[in-house]
């Protein structure tokens, strides 16, 4: 029986456990080994956050690489968007793996797989890792072993690419910024891409010690970065999560400017500029109904997915969009690079403030952001269909009926809990709140 071992964003878990263990890291190494053989490669690069169980596991993904005949490009700790783009610029590599478990905590860990385009793995090629996991026949070693290479300017590669992305000469004073790396990858990132020449920036969380990554800061929790942006009066600020692939800014009056947002003012930006490919944006069914409206009063093309990246990146290649995201912060930016990258969307913010001369402040007014409530109902692991049940049906329906265009219900099982989650937005908090009360009771009387 084949295992099911990749969510929606690579394999995770907690840290030296299964499947985050080195005898699973091993056999991921070994399946990307020969992945990118398969596939005429003769190497794979690898990077890794800040948490203190990457050595241990890169150490065994390394081992099972160079098994394979393949030879390891090492980059340390760097963005999971730095190997995703260092993948496409070495010749020679036909993977990038990275170590990371994204905004969890410092003992979860993760892996990440992208392959030599820089792009996430499609269903196939995870099917052929996992079924390589699954076989338990011996493995037969080659002659012809790999070997293993430190990448000293991996990070400095990367943010060259960063900047590159944007023209400097649009900035006609320096901008002053506040930027809080979360003790993660972006901390010996960041300071390359946000020079002193353009920038006045403070680094907040920029000091990692295996431990404490994404502890109350990064994208999650803003609420120091917000304090300091507004006691040093400074234009505005960027949390990145662990991995740097996530990110949320908050304006000069100390506010949070979430992903929906971001894709709004880009968004707009891009159209009145003439640079919105197809008119159309993609976002997820966890979007705010404020951005729906928004995006329908400018007249864009707004495509809707399931939760994932993966599935906003299909939806933009098939689209041809290259704008899209998540209100957790994980935008795409596809004119520039293939995956959701923290920095690079940063970097669009400040390039919609400079031409625009407008303050994060006023830029973010563009969308109403609707209140939000979202509450867990315990069910049977066997996820029964709900919408087959009349009276959660009519509930439902009901609550759609008085909502009517100023809110939206969205019910759906968690993948990995047995929760059936209830989101309801609203005009006002109490409203809403009392709407997803109502449902909840329903659903825990006849589910």
């Amino acid at each position: 029986m084949k295992e099911k071992l990749f969510g929606t964003d690579g394999i995770r878990g907690v840290a030296n456990k299964y499947p985050i263990s080195c005898e699973i890291a091993l056999k991921i190494g070994r399946a990307t080994g020969c992945l990118a053989k398969k596939n005429g490669y003769k190497s794979v690069v690898i990077g890794k956050d800040t948490r203190k169980s990457g050595d241990m596991i890169e150490a065994a993904i390394v081992s099972g690489i160079v098994s394979t005949g393949i030879n390891a490009l090492t980059v340390g700790i760097i963005p999971t968007p730095g190997v995703a783009y260092l993948a496409t610029i070495f010749d020679d590599a036909g993977a990038g793996i990275v170590i990371s478990a994204s905004h969890n905590p410092y003992s979860d860990n993760g892996i990440k797989i992208f392959n030599g385009q820089g792009k996430k793995l499609d269903e196939s090629d995870q099917a052929f890792i996992e079924s390589y996991i699954s076989n338990d026949k011996e493995f037969v070693g080659t002659d012809d072993i790999g070997v293993i290479s430190a990448v000293a300017d991996g990070n400095k590669k990367y943010s060259e690419f960063l900047k590159s992305t944007l023209d400097f000469t649009i900035i006609k004073k320096r901008i002053k910024i506040v930027i809080d790396c979360s003790n993660g990858a972006s901390y010996n990132t960041a300071p390359l891409v946000f020079e002193d020449k353009y920038f006045e920036t403070k680094f907040i969380f920029n000091k990692p010690d295996g431990k404490n990554i994404n502890e109350n800061c990064g994208s999650q929790y803003t609420e120091t970065l917000s304090r300091i942006v507004v006691e040093t009066t400074s234009d505005l600020g960027f949390g990145f999560d662990g991995d740097a692939d996530r990110v949320i800014a908050v304006d000069e009056k100390g506010r949070e400017v979430k992903g929906d947002k971001i894709l709004a003012i880009c968004s707009k930006f891009l159209k009145e500029q003439g640079a919105l490919p197809n008119n159309t944006v993609v976002s997820t069914i966890m979007s705010n109904v404020g951005l729906l409206k928004y995006l329908k009063e400018l007249a864009i093309k707004h495509i809707i997915t399931d939760v994932g990246d993966s599935n906003v990146i299909k939806e933009m290649k098939k689209n041809n969009a290259q704008i899209g995201g998540e209100d957790s912060g994980h935008l795409i930016f596809s004119k520039y690079h293939t995956t959701g990258d923290g920095i690079l969307s940063a970097l669009r913010i400040i390039e919609v403030m400079a031409v625009t001369e407008k303050p994060l402040s006023g830029l973010a007014q563009v969308m109403k952001v609707y209140p939000q409530v979202l509450m867990n109902v315990e069910v049977d692991k066997s996820k029964p269909d709900f919408m087959k049940i009349k009276e959660i049906v009519d509930k439902i329906k009901q609550v759609e009926t008085e909502l009517g265009s100023n809110g939206r219900v969205l019910i759906r099982y968690s993948g990995t809990q047995p929760l059936l989650r209830v989101m309801i937005e609203g005009p006002d908090k109490e409203a809403t709140i009392d709407y997803c009360k109502q449902i909840c009771e329903t659903i825990k009387a006849y589910l």
